[in-house]
């Protein structure tokens, strides 16, 4: 499988070492052997127990909950890689934090977005492999290459099968207005329609259902987004259409699992038929419920890191 005489290899910090290990089985390989931990003063340690001169390295490390600590993990991680010598450097963030800090708000906001793509270039990445990062225009915020990859068409191919391609009954929606690109995108691949969720937000993590625009009534509805956070707003919607719009049932679909605050218990006290979520975060038992579909996306980023090594486009893995 892999002709070149450099090697690969993948290693993981401690955000989400099964998928790193589902990755690296769907190559082929092992995964690379080292330590990440603290010192007794919460400084991180990182230990590479191999050597890695001249190497492929990819680093797979969500900067999930503890956002913090697992960025710095990464940040420590290149860094010893590249003072061992690595041939290249690949930070794979299959959920990438601070994406949501990408703008000015308000007067003074920072770019925190911006920041952290600044520490990853820094530290040594030579490039970065994400999935459905909250805004697209992050890709510019590194002056390295960023191979975007796509959650919808994962997602799209489920609920397909789900429903045996008969999508005539079944209308995609967005639960706001950020979210209507991704929605028609999906909707085209399902060959289906779109519909959208008004809503007006008081402040940060708190939405308001205003109106629902298109038809519902009598269909199943299908939400997606890129993100489940304390689930407000997909909550919301959800109730908006069964009470207001008339809907016959609900599902979601998401790309990262964040599920913070009080998220679990509104998913609980919500009539979801089912919600299906990519595990580009580990998910604890605790919260994944009887109506949750977890998918990998193990193979997906395998075979983009494939593609990468063997100098072969990654835009095609969807097409």
């Amino acid at each position: 499988m892999i002709p070149h005489g450099k090697d690969l290899k993948i290693f993981t910090a401690n955000s989400h070492p099964r998928l790193a290990a589902d990755i690296a089985k769907n190559l082929g390989l092992a995964l690379g052997a080292s330590t990440v931990g603290t010192f007794s003063d919460g400084e991180i340690s990182v230990s590479i127990h191999e050597t890695v001169r001249g190497s492929d390295v990819f680093v797979v490390q969500s900067t999930c909950a503890p956002v913090n600590n697992h960025l710095m993990e990464l940040l420590i991680m290149i860094d010893a890689f590249k003072r061992a010598s690595a041939g290249r450097i690949t930070a794979v963030i299959p959920y990438f934090g601070y994406a949501r800090q990408d703008r000015k708000a308000k007067a003074r906001d920072p770019i925190s977005a911006k920041l952290v793509a600044n520490l990853i270039t820094s530290a040594g990445a030579n490039r970065v492999l994400s999935m459905d990062l909250h805004a697209a225009q992050i890709q510019g915020f590194f002056d390295i290459p960023v191979d975007h990859l796509q959650g919808a068409p994962i997602l799209a191919s489920y609920f397909m099968e789900r429903f045996h391609g008969n999508m005539e009954n079944v209308v995609i929606v967005s639960p706001d207005l950020g979210s209507v690109s991704r929605a028609r995108n999906f909707a085209q691949r399902c060959n289906t329609t779109i519909a959208m969720i008004d809503k007006r937000r008081a402040r940060a993590n708190v939405s308001e259902v205003c109106n629902i625009i298109g038809d519902v009534k009598g269909k199943t509805c299908i939400m997606v987004d890129d993100i489940i956070d304390t689930a407000g707003t997909i909550c919301n919607a959800a109730h908006a259409l069964l009470e207001i719009g008339g809907a016959k049932e609900v599902y979601a679909g998401a790309t990262h699992a964040i599920l913070s605050g009080e998220a679990m218990e509104r998913m609980k006290n919500t009539p979801f038929k089912e919600v299906v979520l990519l595990d580009t975060i580990e998910l604890p038992k605790e919260k994944i419920l009887p109506n949750f579909k977890i998918i990998s996306v193990g193979q997906v980023f395998a075979e983009a890191i494939e593609r990468i090594y063997e100098e072969l486009p990654v835009s095609t893995i969807f097409n």
